[in-house]
């Protein structure tokens, strides 16, 4: 039975050379320690092991007796000691390095017959995986020079690769038995020897951690609030991220609503049985942006409709650009009227009385007083080329658990308006229902880029947790999302984010936001589509977006998979 066992977990061949065993298609090679400063310090290892590269790690300590170990300095102490004397009876200039040894030996002695310290034979064996040769030379001489940068030197076992492999299995043999003599203190200095998890008991899977191999799973409602960033170029997989994300928590019971900019979420709404609105100048979808906001139980109707007149003046400095202070008195004003005018004011129940539209509002504003010039810039949304936009009633009902808002059909300059639009509507409906949400906005620069919009995304974010709300804000364009005003706050109250491919220009500014040490800078711009950094508060990891068959099928918006889709439907049909 046992050599069954073997003969299923073993290698068909192992082809050992000098410098390097080949095992299957992988090449193997073993580097061992042998010299260390006279300092480590605290977690000094924790660089090497926290590398997105595939290694394995063995510490080995044997102890020394204690006794022994006392006789072996003594004579190392008196041999230094010796060297001293002969030092100055000739007369020659002092030797720091030797006096330095001597104290430190005396030190040591003192400590263990003290028991203050142990002694202990120590061999610490690294052994590096790579699919060629050239690219584990490669990787030998990046944890060479890193483990270099803290005076720790390391060599290669020519001629004892076997044994170095051996060495570094889980079985616990030191084959190769090279090893040196270290203290407690300095020894204690290899520990933590762990590297970071993010494996909860509950949440949904993000994908695989490169440190160790482990599940990152996470419950991004379980932080101080539940709001991500997901910031990478075009091309990263950012939008996969995301649509992996939306398909693993509806099945934990989370609603999730999508701004779409480019159409990349239709597939998978129609997969699993969402609804799709598509916002257009001749869609038959809309959105009234001065529709009556639902009433929460615990607030009152006056305190609503004021907050609603704020959000919509914000609306329209966006669709009239840059406006006066005197201006943005006319606009409250005229919006107050406009409501007051359908019976709609703070001292009555006006939750079943018809709301005005933008044409009404654009009616008031041109009889007032300073409102004329206001209403004629006004124009194009109500009567001109944008009147199918924003000047109708709601077509929209949106109960089912996963709703997206697809604005592709629209023109660049009315995408930031239809976001605001769609956002206040849905965060009307967030605040008058309690339930576990997320909503995701992607491309967030767009509406980013405009003060008014910057500041309702910042308010969302900002106020989400207490509405059982988590917002992802998902962006290409990160430098310009970082120097906008509104765009650190938005990251700064964001518990998660993922960072996956960066473009060069953009890595000086994400590392310092971030925090990045140079490995880290270097895995984002040489990084694949899927892989990136996963941060969770105060944690990160290197991540790997890994989806299964199915999921990748639904998800996927890489064009020659989705021709292949397309050709296999037809082809069972």
């Amino acid at each position: 039975m046992e050599k069954e066992i073997k003969n299923i977990i073993a290698p068909a061949a192992v082809k050992v050379n000098p410098n390097n065993v080949k095992i299957g298609d992988k090449y193997l090679k073993t580097l061992f320690a042998f010299a260390y400063p006279r300092y480590l310090s605290s977690g000094w290892l924790n660089s090497i092991i926290n590398i997105p590269e595939l290694l394995d790690i063995s510490i080995f300590m044997h102890p020394i007796d204690t006794s022994v170990a006392l006789k072996n300095l003594m004579k190392k102490a008196a041999r230094l000691e010796a060297e001293l004397m002969e030092h100055q009876e000739k007369g020659l200039v002092r030797d720091p390095a030797l006096e330095t040894a001597y104290k430190d030996v005396d030190m040591l002695r003192e400590s263990l017959q003290q028991a203050r310290e142990k002694l202990f034979n120590a061999g610490l064996y690294i052994t590096l995986y790579a699919d060629t040769i050239e690219a584990l030379n490669k990787l030998e001489a990046k944890i060479t020079s890193m483990f270099e940068n803290q005076l720790v030197y390391v060599k290669n076992a020519i001629f004892q690769e076997n044994e170095g492999f051996t060495s570094t299995l889980p079985i616990g043999l030191d084959k190769l038995e090279i090893s040196r003599p270290l203290n407690s203190g300095p020894l204690s200095s290899f520990f933590p020897f762990i590297s970071t998890e993010l494996t909860s008991d509950k949440g949904i899977m993000y994908g695989l951690n490169r440190h160790n191999s482990t599940l990152v799973i996470f419950d991004r409602f379980s932080l101080e609030n539940a709001n991500t960033v997901i910031f990478a170029k075009s091309g990263s997989g950012k939008s996969y991220a995301a649509k992996l994300e939306i398909l693993r928590s509806l099945m934990t019971g989370t609603d999730v609503l999508v701004i779409d900019p480019e159409n990349e979420y239709e597939m998978l709404a129609r997969s699993v049985g969402g609804t799709i609105f598509k916002i257009g100048l001749h869609s038959k979808d809309h959105i009234n942006p001065l529709d009556i906001p639902p009433i929460p139980s615990d607030e009152l109707p006056g305190e609503v409709l004021k907050s609603h007149i704020l959000s919509l003046t914000g609306l329209l400095k966006l669709m009239l650009g840059t406006i006066t202070p005197a201006e943005d008195a006319i606009l409250d004003q005229a919006l107050t009227e406009v409501y007051a005018a359908r019976g709609i004011t703070p001292d009555r129940d006006f939750k079943d009385l018809e709301p005005p539209r933008l044409q009404d509002f654009r009616v008031v504003l041109e009889n007032m007083a300073g409102g004329r010039e206001l209403a004629q810039r006004l124009y194009k949304y109500t009567d001109g080329s944008f009147a199918g936009f924003v000047n109708q009633p709601t077509s929209i009902d949106i109960k089912n658990r996963f709703i997206v808002f697809s604005i592709r059909d629209l023109e660049e300059e009315l995408r930031p308006i239809a976001m605001y639009i769609i956002l206040n509507f849905v965060w009307n409906l967030i605040r008058a229902e309690l339930k576990k949400r997320i909503i995701m906005l992607d491309e967030a620069w767009v509406i980013m880029q405009h003060e008014a919009g910057a500041k309702f995304v910042f308010g969302l974010v900002k106020r989400a947790r207490k509405y059982y709300l988590g917002v992802t804000t998902i962006t290409q364009d990160v430098e310009d999302f970082i120097n906008s005003p509104y765009g650190r706050p938005v990251i700064t109250n964001s518990s998660l984010q993922l960072l996956l491919r960066q473009a060069p220009a953009a890595i000086e500014a994400i590392s310092k936001t971030f925090s990045l040490t140079e490995i880290e800078k270097n895995l984002l711009i040489e990084a694949e589509p899927g892989h990136g950094i996963f941060f969770a508060g105060l944690r990160h990891v290197a991540i790997q977006i890994i989806p299964s068959y199915f999921e990748n099928k639904i998800i996927t918006t890489n064009p020659e998979e989705m021709l292949q889709i397309k050709k296999d439907a037809e082809e069972k049909l």
